[in-house]
């Protein structure tokens, strides 16, 4: 193990900074938490195919810091800071760009708690070593990404979520973990099993799906003999024994530390490292099988502090899981629409908990337990035919060490027209995502990282969505089984509108649009014009769905992401009422409504 740090270098740390301060200053700008203003000399800044940037400054601390830049202002106030003309001076003097010393200048604006604030800093160092870990290593091209295998595209990717500035803190992780388990590392590792007693654990399974069937799938026979003849060496029945994976900085750092007295009295018994080789994917707690690609996700509890959560898993919320993956697929598989988009869900198929330890006896829940918990999803290697590959959606977001947007080498590889690549990718990825919530009231959460798309020719041609069982929503009041009833959260039309206008319009096309326009590739308007053309078509298509849900409405409430982890960086979100724990700041002009846009008919 090397104690070295060679990414923490002046070169690449500068770089980091400058990248994350341009982000801080674009997404604090875009939710209205600081107001740049216009000046009229041109800071030194690129130029978009003829549309030039314009000019800012942000005043800070009575006007004795300030930040100056180049910025495309576009829809949905969307800032695209030009990370080049970015210059920070205080008392006149120019100083280095320095996020947590920005987050400091700006905290009586971000109304930061004073006991969270060390936290938050922590995330935002975080999220800089990473930065620098990324720039230190470098990656593939993004010329070279069109033909990169699933998991080199998904190692590839160096943002993490496009809106939270402190989106990588990742808090728990020291130097070496990072080495081991990042996404962005892409370092092969094996999962750590337990066996755990089977009568203070829950196991939840899907339709069609027994324990033996699960093991058989996830284990070679080998590996399960091996496991039984651990528990036969101590004396212990296997027969009353669960098979658990956990992640190996869990089992060393949580698990064999928090439950050392559910471990010596044999509840938990450590088995060792499986024979498989997993990969850690954007969402770090997820594992794919490098080994068997056809074998199921792995995705364990986390105890590390990221982006306003821990990142456990709840035995309690978990039991549920495979019956609600099963209904949504249903729903899926048997829609006409949502089947000649070719959309379809990756099931989880299987959880299981741990619940024997003290802490699900003590009076008040806390993370403690969350702690010991794992679900298998399936693979969408299987669902690939020839000639086609598989890419996280995240990756249209993401730019190459150089600067280069992977979204344009696409679209120049394809041989269509810019508007054509878009319209595939929407008619993919926007109309399902239309169709299911208008005409099932259903709604995921269809960030990039939550969502894989199939590519041939270099075009989206469908779109694949997973993390089901934590993120889907029904919107109104319907018969479901009672398993399923915990996904019913009604709320009124307006707020029903938002998982489009927020979650995609916002939360993912406002970024691609930016980056299309600043490129070169796609002008915002003609980008938001396809948009609207594939919500004109959806509804054109389906005269029979309920009108009061309108996506082409001439404003929408502005929902915050930055402004939940600022006021909480601890839990941002209650997950028994999301909704309830929404901020917003006004409202934001649709780039689609009818009054902006004429579609053709």
């Amino acid at each position: 193990m090397s104690h070295d740090a060679p990414h923490l270098q002046p070169h690449t740390m500068e770089n980091a900074q400058r990248h994350l301060v341009a982000k801080a200053l674009s997404e604090f700008a875009h939710e209205r938490l600081l107001a740049p203003v216009p000046v009229p000399s041109p800071a030194p800044g690129a130029d978009a195919g003829g549309a030039d940037a314009d000019a800012y400054e942000v005043p800070l601390v009575g006007g004795s810091v300030v930040y100056r830049f180049c910025a495309w202002r576009l829809a949905l106030e969307h800032w695209v800071v030009d990370e080049g003309s970015l210059t920070r001076t205080v008392d006149g003097e120019p100083r280095a760009l320095d996020a947590a010393e920005l987050v400091r200048e700006l905290q009586p604006l971000l109304d930061i708690p004073d006991t969270l604030l060390a936290t938050y800093l922590e995330e935002v160092a975080a999220t800089l070593a990473a930065a620098a870990y990324k720039k230190h290593q470098g990656g593939p091209t993004a010329t070279e990404l069109l033909h990169a295998d699933f998991q080199d595209v998904e190692s590839a990717m160096t943002e993490g979520h496009p809106g939270f500035v402190a989106n990588n803190g990742r808090i728990g992780f020291g130097l070496d973990a990072y080495r081991r388990y990042a996404p962005e590392v892409g370092r092969p590792f094996a999962l750590f099993w337990l066996a755990a007693r089977k009568d203070v654990t829950h196991l939840a399974l899907g339709a069609g799906l027994d324990e033996t069937t699960l093991y058989e799938g996830e284990l070679d026979v080998s590996e399960r003999a091996r496991f039984v003849d651990r528990l036969l060496d101590l004396g212990l029945d296997p027969a009353s024994y669960r098979f658990l994976p956990v992640h190996p900085w869990q089992w060393d750092t949580r698990i064999s530390v928090t439950f050392a007295p559910d471990v010596a009295r044999r509840d938990l018994v450590p088995l060792g490292p499986g024979a498989d080789a997993y990969q850690a994917q954007q969402s770090i707690r997820t594992m794919f099988n490098r080994s068997r690609p056809d074998r199921h996700y792995v995705k364990t509890a986390l105890a590390i502090q990221n982006m306003g959560f821990l990142r456990g898993l709840s035995p309690a919320y978990m039991r549920a899981t495979p019956a609600i993956n099963d209904w949504v697929a249903d729903l899926v598989s048997t829609d006409a629409t949502l089947a000649e988009c070719g959309f379809s869900v990756l099931r989880e198929r299987a959880s299981i908990g741990y619940t024997g330890d003290v802490y699900h006896r003590t009076p008040t829940p806390s993370a403690h337990r969350k702690m010991v918990a794992a679900l298998w999803r399936e693979s969408p290697v299987t669902r690939v035919a020839p000639g086609e590959r598989l890419a996280t959606m995240a990756s249209l977001l993401h730019r190459d060490d150089d600067g280069r947007a992977y979204a344009t080498a696409l679209v120049r590889a394809s041989g269509l027209s810019a508007q054509e690549w878009v319209g595939a990718y929407l008619d993919a990825y926007l109309r399902p995502v239309v169709h299911c919530l208008l005409a099932h009231d259903l709604a995921f959460m269809p960030h990039g990282e939550n969502v894989i798309l199939v590519l041939a020719d270099h075009v989206p041609r469908r779109a694949i969505m997973k993390d089901i069982g934590e993120e889907v929503v029904l919107l109104r009041e319907r018969a479901v089984p009672e398993g399923v009833a915990r996904i019913v959260q009604p709320v009124d039309d307006a707020e029903k509108a938002l998982a489009v206008f927020t979650d995609v319009f916002d939360g993912v096309l406002r970024h691609l649009a930016g980056i299309l326009h600043v490129d070169g590739v796609l002008r915002e308007d003609a980008f938001w014009t396809v948009v609207a053309d594939c919500v004109g078509r959806h509804a054109a298509d389906h005269p029979d769905l309920d009108p009061r849900v309108d996506l082409r409405a001439d404003r929408f409430a502005h929902s915050c992401l930055n402004r939940l982890q600022l006021r909480n960086t601890l839990q941002m979100v209650d997950l028994s009422s999301q909704s309830g724990s929404l901020i917003y700041a006004g409202t934001l002009a649709n780039p689609i409504a009818r009054t902006a846009i004429r579609v053709p008919a």
